[in-house]
């Protein structure tokens, strides 16, 4: 492997995708607004992100949302002059697929590849090379940057044209969100019943209420780890609501969008934004009369 590397975005997942790559071996120029991400990433700084487009065989993005994307690819300071024909940009963000299928189509023109790769796994899975890879895209393109991905994704599946691989991430992060929100409900009401937490947790992961939340997730938070360095609930609700907006477009019902719309928008509301998504579950128990899972010696989480 000897292509060079951008990588634009080295905040929380994008930072530690960048320190597997260094790690193994390559050269990765680093932009970010914040100069210290990309200084305790160990990628070469980049003060432009033209400038990085231009030296770099493939770019990877790591932005918070489409509307950035859009801004970082299109914009009128954007790589799109800057990028090489032949280069391939690949999209690591959860975006619009709307959105990615028109960059897709812009890039095209220009002799450029674009893959869209949803990412699932979160902190620990980026630190430990783990991730699993939601790609939509040509084959050509995924089999160019498929040894590029190996350093921080076990799992890399191929889904289908431009789009489909941000298709995918939002239905998985749909059903991440149901489930985070809906357990978290189900612990506060455990609690608030005097069930033990432990206990209860067991009954569900040997259940049919078991998921990825009552297995990963709380029995981590009832000892007062809340696994700091994932998804907020900004983010999360964000997801929520391109979600719907995916199945409003393709004509589907949205009959369980409520829930978790309404519980990440209550945590955002209730000074949560910017905290890990399993906060969630404090939001919920602050208007069920103050509940927490775990009680430290002052008497809070």
């Amino acid at each position: 492997m000897n292509a060079t590397i951008g990588f634009v975005g080295l905040g929380n997942m994008g930072g530690r995708m960048t320190r597997r790559l260094i790690d193994a071996g390559l050269d990765v120029i680093g932009y970010d607004p914040v100069t210290e991400a990309i200084t305790s990433a160990g990628a070469t700084p980049s003060g432009d992100v033209r400038a990085l487009a231009a030296a770099s065989d493939i770019v990877f993005l790591s932005l918070p949302d489409s509307r950035v994307v859009e801004t970082v690819i299109l914009g009128d300071d954007g790589i799109l002059e800057a990028l090489r024909p032949g280069t391939t940009v690949v999209d690591l963000s959860t975006s619009s697929p709307a959105s990615t299928r028109e960059i897709h189509r812009r890039l095209m023109k220009r002799n450029i590849g674009y893959l869209d790769a949803g990412i699932s796994g979160g902190a620990a899975a980026a630190d430990s090379g783990t991730l699993t890879l939601m790609v939509g895209g040509s084959s050509d393109d995924v089999a160019r940057v498929q040894p590029y991905l190996q350093p921080f994704a076990a799992r890399v599946f191929h889904v289908g044209e431009s789009g489909a691989g941000h298709v995918v991430k939002l239905l998985n992060n749909f059903l991440n969100a149901v489930a985070l929100s809906a357990t978290a409900e189900v612990m506060i009401a455990g609690k608030k019943a005097g069930i033990d937490l432990a206990v209860l947790l067991d009954v569900l992961n040997s259940s049919s209420g078991v998921n990825f939340a009552t297995l990963n997730r709380f029995p981590r938070i009832i000892t007062g780890d809340y696994l700091e360095g994932g998804l907020t609930n900004t983010l999360m609700l964000k997801d929520v609501a391109l979600y719907a907006e995916l199945i409003g477009e393709l004509g589907v019902a949205g009959l369980n969008v409520p829930g978790p719309m309404a519980a990440f928008g209550l945590a955002r509301q209730l000074g949560y934004a910017d905290s890990i998504s399993n906060t969630v579950v404090d939001a919920i128990g602050d208007i069920s009369g103050g509940v927490r899972l775990h009680v430290d010696d002052r008497g809070t989480r």
